[in-house]
Formats: C-alpha cells, sequence, structure tokens
C-alpha cells in the first residue's frame, strides 16, 4: 500500500474511533467489518476507502474532522477548526446573516482605525484584526449555507 492510501486510512481509524464503531455502524449504515475493512491496512482492503457520505455523517458527529483535515493537509491547505458546534443552521437565515456581516465589518474596521492611529500595527493588534477577519468568514459560510439550503 502506498503512502497516500496509509495515511487516509489512518486518519479514517482515528474518524471512527472518535466516534465509536457502534455509532459509526449506526450512522453510515453500514457493518462493523465494512467500517473495520474501511482503515484496515491488509493487502486485501488496499483498494477500499469509505465514502465521503459517510465520511460527512461520521465527521458530524466527531469531535474533530479528521479526513477533512488530512485531504486538506495533502493539498497543503490549512483549516482552522471551530468547536462551536451549532445545533441548527437555520436561526435567522440570509437577513440575519448579512446584518451580522454588516456587524463583523464594522467591528473589522474599528479595530483597523484603533490599530493604525499610531502608524503602526502591532502583533496584538493584528492579531485581534485576524480574528474579526475569521469571524467574518464564518458569517460568509453562513450566508452561503442558507443560500444553498434556500436555493435546493
Amino acid at each position: 500500500m502506498n503512502n497516500l492510501g496509509r495515511f487516509l486510512k489512518k486518519h479514517t481509524e482515528a474518524l471512527v474511533k472518535d466516534v465509536g464503531v457502534e455509532a459509526a455502524c449506526a450512522l453510515t449504515g453500514k457493518s462493523k467489518a465494512t467500517i473495520g475493512r474501511y482503515y484496515s491496512e491488509h493487502d486485501e482492503h488496499e483498494e477500499r476507502f469509505m465514502p465521503i457520505d459517510a465520511v460527512a455523517a461520521l465527521e458530524e458527529a466527531s469531535s474533530y474532522p479528521h479526513v477533512t483535515a488530512a485531504l486538506a493537509e495533502l493539498k497543503g491547505i490549512t483549516l482552522t477548526f471551530d468547536a462551536e458546534r451549532r445545533n441548527d443552521r437555520r436561526k435567522g437565515g440570509v437577513n440575519s446573516d448579512v446584518i451580522a456581516l454588516s456587524q463583523r465589518f464594522a467591528m473589522l474596521m474599528a479595530e483597523y482605525q484603533q490599530s493604525i492611529a499610531d502608524g503602526v500595527i502591532t502583533a496584538n493588534e493584528a492579531k485581534r484584526m485576524l480574528n474579526e477577519t475569521l469571524a467574518i468568514q464564518k458569517v460568509l459560510i453562513d450566508i452561503k449555507i442558507h443560500l444553498e439550503e434556500e436555493q435546493a
């Protein structure tokens, strides 16, 4: 088995163990044997990987998106993990999201104005501005999800 296969199977195993084998079976509708094959490194299971819908279901229930993070790492992408888990993304809809976006942008501009007042942006000021930028990204993702849900 190549290194890529081992890498993905290792992260698949971490995902299954995070959720628990019994819960993984219930969430995916797969048997314990099938779940085990997805992360087995034996030659006969070398070409077997967990389907993406099963990965998505398990990552929704897990404490960390193990497989998604592994795939991102392979492409040199850095993910920011937000432990905030919402039970219902539909609260408020697009209108509320646009208002939240405006508020976050105003906060970013306020941070920028304070930071640049002396002509130098310090490391702490940059971190605060970065935090506001990340908050804006989260709101934009919420907007995207709400728009996709309304379109479906």
